[in-house]
């Protein structure tokens, strides 16, 4: 080890890295091995003669840990969207209101959802009627009676 080089500062480096990749590239995994790295760090930094191998060793029995235990409380602690559908965009569209532009016959239509139209399946409904979007069938919405 070179003179006045501390290698307690090449963990810590180690952390910040293992930090920045799990913000660039994020799985909530390296999060937890930075921590180790961390640790290691601070016990190198107050044992400077711990030899490498035992550092490395601590290294790797801490980030094993870590990631064991971050894994479960990840698991056990999910944080709940304030909102569920916001990737679900069938079902963002439930409870939407439409206009018939093609008559619902035979339980088959189209209908006008914002700027697009949209096929339709429900209870027969004449052209310029409003209804309201209850699911989705497919790529048609499913349709019935406003309330």
């Amino acid at each position: 080890m070179p003179a006045g080089w501390d290698l307690h500062w090449a963990w810590a480096g180690l952390a910040m890295l293992l930090a920045v990749a799990e913000m660039v590239v994020p799985g909530v995994f390296l999060i937890w091995m930075a921590g180790a790295a961390g640790v290691v760090s601070l016990v190198v930094w107050g044992m400077p003669m711990l030899p490498i191998a035992a550092q490395v060793g601590l290294f790797a029995a801490l980030s094993l840990g870590s990631v064991l235990v971050g894994r479960r409380y990840t698991l056990t602690h999910r944080a709940d969207s304030e909102d569920p559908a916001l990737n679900d965009r069938a079902a963002r569209l439930v409870g939407e209101v439409v206009v018939v532009t093609e008559a619902i016959t035979a339980g088959h239509g189209r209908v006008r959802l914002g700027d697009g139209e949209w096929l339709a399946r429900g209870a027969d409904a004449a052209q310029g009627t409003r209804l309201q979007v209850i699911g989705i069938h497919g790529t048609a919405l499913m349709v019935a009676p406003l309330d």
